[in-house]
């Protein structure tokens, strides 16, 4: 009888998250044995691959749907101001990697691109200058510029501007270095460095057949979907990064703490530029606001990328709707997920969600004449034929039990540990990829508690994070030094 490998850390998924929590482990420790198992034949292509996300580095600079206003008028900043802070963690980890040559030169997946809100109508404008009269006294948001005014607009954003009706009312606010992320081939490159490592192992076209706890760890039994040969590992820790099928992975390995739990698929789709003449106009990220109803993740914006190291111009998202988890995943995968347990939360959230379930119909059902409509709201002068249709990548939002209604829909991302912090998974969806550092610090802090106490581990951390264990919202003078740093040593000044 063959002896089950055993390993400290298994990785199912081999997206941004996953990469992410196994650069910081083996930064920690570096005798931590680990294997990363995906079921796709390459890393990193589902929902980080660069054409399935906006590639936005979230920091709440234009994100409007991190500012919502109450019915009585008020903008609320907090989530802004917790987004912002949690960035600022990726890019100090990102700049300390950068200096030890663990990632390339930043270009290669992180570019400068100024981040804008854009909006029209005396309400919204209205609406925006009191959101950057509470963020512009913020010092994490203390570079933020606001214009009403037409030229100074059109130096800001020429294409938008371009022949733009002079009566509408318009305003815009700026942070010149935001950035454009491209999570994809970031996910790759950390992937490539721990395939350096004599303990870290990959194994592509890997599927998770069944996981099981037992007294001396994880037995997960992992299927070749090449040869069909099945085996089985242990593993003292399992991580579920594997986005839309982390749910399926949680409800298979029995925890108490998976119980209640569902989701509930979104789609979405690009509009995609051909026209190099129109892309060279454009070099900037800028977010308008989302229409009523529609979930955060289609907040509509005009997005200059950097993929592969091609600048490219997109515009979207446009939601759908979906019984996938995964681009490359079954139209059953909804209702394989129903289960006792997440019925009930389920079922509750389909009834008072109808509204939201028409929307993202009638978005799929879209003709590509009303999608280019839609885009001159931004963009005035687009042509038609200079724009193509492209899948985006699918999300998979939370659905849990609520005393109040019987299930909560959210929008977010949240992590879901087993009580002795053998297992945890990630679910949810924005602003995911761009705060993946704080993320799976969090991960690591419920998950390896007794460690990170540790003398070793928390020098070690503080040379990773400097801000670690201190408040980026209460500490202006903190976030001054690392911002200054992360700013320069990722070249985007």
């Amino acid at each position: 009888m063959t002896t089950a490998k055993k390993i400290d850390v298994l990785l199912v998924g081999s997206g941004v998250m996953s990469a992410t929590l196994a650069a910081l482990l083996n930064e920690l420790d570096n005798s931590l044995s680990m294997m990363m198992v995906e079921r796709l034949p390459t890393v990193a292509a589902e929902s980080t691959d660069a054409w399935n996300n906006a590639g936005t580095g979230h920091a709440g600079y234009c994100e409007l749907n991190y500012t919502p206003m109450s019915d009585d008028g008020v903008v609320d900043i907090g989530r802004a101001l917790a987004i912002n802070a949690s960035f600022e963690a990726s890019l100090q980890f990102w700049s300390y990697l950068v200096e030890q040559r663990t990632l390339p030169m930043p270009k290669n997946f992180i570019n400068p691109t100024p981040h804008l809100s854009f909006v029209w109508g005396d309400e919204d404008v209205d609406f925006l200058r009191k959101r950057y009269d509470l963020l512009k006294a913020h010092h994490l948001f203390a570079d933020m510029e606001f214009s009403d005014d037409i030229a100074t607009l059109e130096s800001w954003m020429p294409l938008i501007m371009q022949q733009r009706d002079k009566t509408q009312k318009v305003a815009a606010t700026r942070v010149k270095y935001g950035s454009d992320v491209d999570f994809g081939a970031l996910t790759r490159h950390l992937v490539s460095h721990l395939e350096t490592k004599n303990t870290f192992n990959l194994n592509l076209n890997t599927e998770v057949k069944s996981l099981k706890k037992h007294a001396d760890g994880w037995h997960v039994r992992l299927m070749d979907l090449n040869t069909k040969k099945t085996r089985t590992i242990i593993a003292k820790f399992v991580f579920l990064g594997a986005g839309g099928g982390a749910l399926k992975l949680l409800q298979k390995s029995g925890v108490p703490e998976s119980l209640g739990y569902g989701g509930f698929p979104v789609s979405g789709q690009w509009l995609v530029c051909n026209n190099p003449e129109v892309i060279k106009q454009h070099s900037s990220k800028v977010y308008g606001k989302a229409a009523i109803g529609a979930p955060p993740m289609s907040v509509p914006h005009l997005d200059t990328r950097i993929i592969n190291g091609k600048p490219a111009l997109l515009f979207g998202p446009y939601a759908g709707f979906t019984t996938k988890f995964l681009n490359e995943g079954s139209y059953l995968d909804l209702f394989k997920s129903l289960k006792p347990s997440n019925m009930k939360s389920m079922l509750s959230v389909g009834r008072h969600n109808t509204d939201l379930t028409r929307y993202l119909i009638g978005e799929a059902l879209q003709k590509h004449t009303k999608r280019v409509t839609t885009l001159r709201q931004f963009y005035p002068q687009a042509v038609e034929a200079d724009w193509r249709l492209e899948n985006a990548g699918k999300r998979v939002q939370i659905i849990k039990n609520c005393d109040e209604k019987g299930g909560k829909l959210e929008f977010g991302t949240e992590i879901v540990a087993s009580q002795d912090g053998t297992i945890a998974a990630l679910l949810g969806a924005s602003p995911g990829a761009s705060v993946s550092v704080k993320t799976m610090i969090d991960v690591i802090e419920r998950c390896f508690s007794a460690q990170i106490k540790s003398e070793a581990w928390q020098q070690k951390m503080n040379a990773l994070i400097p801000s670690h264990g201190e408040s980026l919202i209460d500490n202006a003078a903190l976030l001054k030094q690392t911002r200054q740093r992360t700013l320069k040593t990722l070249n985007l000044l």
